[in-house]
């Protein structure tokens, strides 16, 4: 590992008094006490993490808090999506009380996304809002998830109905951790990596062509660098636009996602991870963005070949649910505005704009020629 990649990395968000770093460093876990300790002032806290990833991590983020002064806990939850809902939440709320944790306390999240938004909104709901932590473990969540202060669960038929903004008072990325990340997960977070290219910074879209190999690999200097350049990419649009206000600049982090989120709960959050719907969604978006003659088709398909080299899917499959069903979910997202889909469309790579009004027929058209 060179010493380059090893240098800590800080990205600031700039929210007036809810402002917060995000340090980008190999083994920061191991010092997450000490860092924790300028910012955080109660040291009663409950780390929230899954069985999954408690087993590999937590033992050394517990000792780093410990030896920092801090008082803490341990709740393991169960691993994976299903875990994001308002029942597993009332679960946390009493851990949360049975802790001793007080509206001075904080919830530290160690984990995927999936832990992150279930334990920031707990955090913003408890005691009407406490203090919380993010410490990720998987690309999607360190470029994507864990930064901006979005939180929610899911309902049967609704991702991310339910939630609230409550930004974090940090977050600690330790790339290393992807290191024991499967590779499943790993291209599932390059789906987000992507993301941002084709909707910000066409030189990163130009690295991830030229680099997706080593990214592949696990090369810790080259994921630094994209986690880096994704999390200022987030990190300067929350700032203009926390609460993505009257489809305002954050309503562009939702590239992908009205087609992807829809997959999502059509298919009961069963059949696509949130980052292979995101994929499959994000070849929807530039066909669309190509339909609505905002795209060249020759970017359309520079983006789908990046897609599916790094090994995502880029259709649905055969038996996925039908366009109607596929549209009628997407009606339910919360990026519905007064009755009209808000999909966001690219002009090219790195350069995207919120399109409404698309008619019926010409979305129904992408979700009918986005399948296999």
């Amino acid at each position: 590992m060179s010493a380059e990649s090893t240098t800590p990395r800080t990205v600031h968000v700039a929210l007036n008094e809810r402002s917060y770093d995000i340090i980008i460093q190999p083994n920061i876990i191991a010092e997450a006490g000490r860092v924790l300790a300028a910012t955080v002032h109660s040291r009663r806290c409950l780390v929230v993490t899954d069985r999954n990833v408690g087993p590999k991590y937590g033992p050394r983020l517990a000792k780093s808090l410990q030896m920092a002064g801090f008082d803490g806990s341990l709740a393991e939850l169960p691993p994976g999506e299903a875990a994001k809902s308002l029942k597993v939440a009332e679960i946390l709320y009493d851990r949360c009380l049975g802790a001793g944790l007080d509206r001075g306390s904080c919830l530290i999240a160690l984990g995927g996304g999936v832990i992150g938004d279930l334990t920031g909104f707990v955090a913003a709901t408890y005691y009407r809002g406490i203090v919380f932590v993010q410490v990720p473990t998987t690309l999607l969540a360190m470029v994507d998830a864990a930064i901006g202060g979005k939180t929610g669960v899911d309902l049967p038929t609704a991702k991310n109905a339910v939630g609230a903004f409550h930004q974090p008072r940090a977050v600690l990325i330790d790339p290393l951790t992807l290191a024991t990340l499967p590779d499943r997960e790993l291209k599932a977070g390059l789906a987000e990596v992507i993301k941002y290219g084709v909707l910000d910074d066409a030189e990163l879209f130009a690295f991830i062509e030229q680099h997706s190999q080593q990214l592949l690999a696990k090369d810790t200097a080259a994921l630094a660098h994209v986690i880096e350049r994704c999390a200022a990419i987030k990190a300067r649009i929350v700032s203009q636009d926390e609460r993505e206000q009257g489809g305002g600049p954050r309503a562009l982090l939702n590239l992908g996602h009205t087609f992807g989120h829809a997959i999502e709960a059509a298919t009961g959050y069963q059949g696509y991870s949130h980052g292979e719907a995101v994929a499959i969604g994000m070849c929807m978006a530039v066909a669309l963005s190509v339909e609505l003659q905002w795209l060249a088709p020759a970017d359309r398909d520079r983006v789908v070949a990046l897609i599916a080299h790094v090994g995502l899917p880029t259709k649905l499959k055969p038996t996925d649910p039908d366009t109607n069903t596929l549209y009628a979910a997407s009606l339910k997202d919360k990026k519905v505005a007064a009755g009209s889909l808000r999909f966001v469309v690219a002009e090219g790579i790195g350069k995207t704009k919120v399109v409404t009004d698309v008619p019926e027929a010409v979305v129904k058209k992408v979700w009918d020629s986005g399948r296999e």
